[in-house]
């Protein structure tokens, strides 16, 4: 597994917590009646989460914001952009809207192009139009300006990707936000808002220095999403959505269920119903095992890492890098425009598989398609003697590529 540099899941635990999740494997998490304990553990999670992401200190679970344990960050964006379609829907009926003349009032999304693909099966299992925005220049984020130009009154919000899959840019969702607080002044009745998908980044970013405010410090900002197994460290399937308050024009009534067939009435926002619990108490052994100082010392390890790996990429020659895993712990180049080897990148995918490594090279998104790019993601399993590994073996395959193309 330390060889994947493709995967951003977590592969390796500390023997503890791979002990509390294979006896907690036969639990029930939606069966709160039955195993109270684990409803405890998830309530906890998401208060510890909201708080991470900058709700105040003073506001509480369910009180003042409410959140929910999802399988994955998948499940978590499929709840946040339901609950701006319901919402826009609301607010579109009072203003006199039919919602359902989808000729003239069909509800869109924006988000940029380097969007995971939840959310086009989001746009197509409910019927929205996505509205792509194309990523901008050499930044490889959303072009705001663009993104502000396709509001209309049939927008339910924007998506504010905190770490897109294919380049490890983030949106510069503050800007963005900025310019929704102007439009919502004059737009009251409908207003846009914004869903942050932090998949990966929303454990990394509240840890390390250098990123601008994204969170719940940002007026415009309702839902955010992320990924426990990514790099929540916790192993496969578990993620978190959180609302910024538990009111109806955050989370609405029709996402809210309450259930009465397992012994006692319980509350059910997530899509999935009856999961294991085990992943949910793996979560909750990392925040308590770990804390805020045990995060920031291993995620900004995992940035010195993915710092000491670029510079050993930028530094062979033959590539330029677009995103040096300073800020998020994403590396990804392309060939460099001054050397013309008779190699490609999806060559050195295929030397360095030889070597035992998996470093996918892959086409941009919509409209960049002509530009091919290689990737690596750091995990916080990868060590500097793991980094120094690649290193010596990315070096050999240039070598290796070199050698087999004066014989074409």
């Amino acid at each position: 597994p330390n060889q994947n540099l493709t995967t951003f899941c977590t592969t390796q635990m500390e023997p503890q917590a791979t002990r509390l999740i294979t006896e907690a494997l036969n639990t029930n998490a939606i069966d709160k009646s039955e195993y109270p304990k684990t409803a405890a553990i998830e309530d906890n999670c998401v208060a510890m989460i909201g708080h991470m992401w900058n709700i105040p200190a003073d506001e509480k679970f369910r009180d003042d914001f409410i959140g929910t344990s999802t399988v994955g960050s998948s499940e978590g964006c499929m709840l946040g952009g339901l609950a701006m379609l319901f919402t826009w829907k609301h607010r579109a009926e009072k203003a006199g809207m039919d919602v359902n003349d989808l000729h003239t009032h069909r509800p869109n999304l924006i988000i940029d192009s380097g969007y995971q693909v939840v959310w086009e099966k989001f746009c197509t299992y409910w019927n929205v139009e996505m509205r792509q925005v194309d990523l901008k220049g050499d930044e490889m984020s959303m072009d705001v300006d663009k993104a502000m130009s396709m509001i209309d009154e049939n927008t339910i919000g924007i998506v504010g990707i905190q770490g897109i899959t294919y380049t490890g840019a983030v949106d510069d969702i503050k800007l963005l936000d900025e310019k929704l607080t102007v439009y919502n002044e004059t737009h009251k009745d409908m207003p846009v808002h914004i869903h942050v998908d932090a998949a990966y980044c929303g454990f990394f970013a509240p840890f390390v220095d250098g990123f601008e405010p994204w969170d719940f410090r940002l007026k415009n900002v309702y839902s955010i999403n992320v990924s426990g197994h990514k790099y929540g460290m916790v192993y496969p399937g578990v993620g978190w959505v959180v609302w910024r308050k538990n009111t109806p024009e955050y989370l609405p009534e029709e996402m809210r269920f309450a259930v009465a067939y397992l012994g006692k009435s319980v509350d059910s926002i997530a899509i999935n119903f009856s999961h294991s619990g085990a992943q949910i108490v793996g979560q909750y052994y990392n925040l308590v095992r770990f804390g805020v100082q045990g995060y920031r010392a291993i995620m900004n390890n995992v940035r010195r890492v993915s710092e000491k790996i670029s510079k050993a990429i930028a530094d062979a020659g033959y590539f330029s890098v677009l995103t040096d895993g300073s800020k998020l712990p994403i590396i990804t180049w392309e060939m460099s425009k001054d050397v013309h080897p008779k190699w490609s990148l999806y060559d050195m995918q295929d030397q360095l598989l030889m070597h035992g490594w998996q470093v996918p090279a892959y086409p941009l998104p919509k409209d960049r398609e002509d530009e091919i790019v290689q990737r690596i993601v750091v995990r916080p399993a990868m060590s500097m003697t793991i980094a120094d590994d690649f290193i010596a073996d990315f070096k050999s395959a240039i070598e290796e590529l070199n050698k087999k193309r004066l014989f074409d």
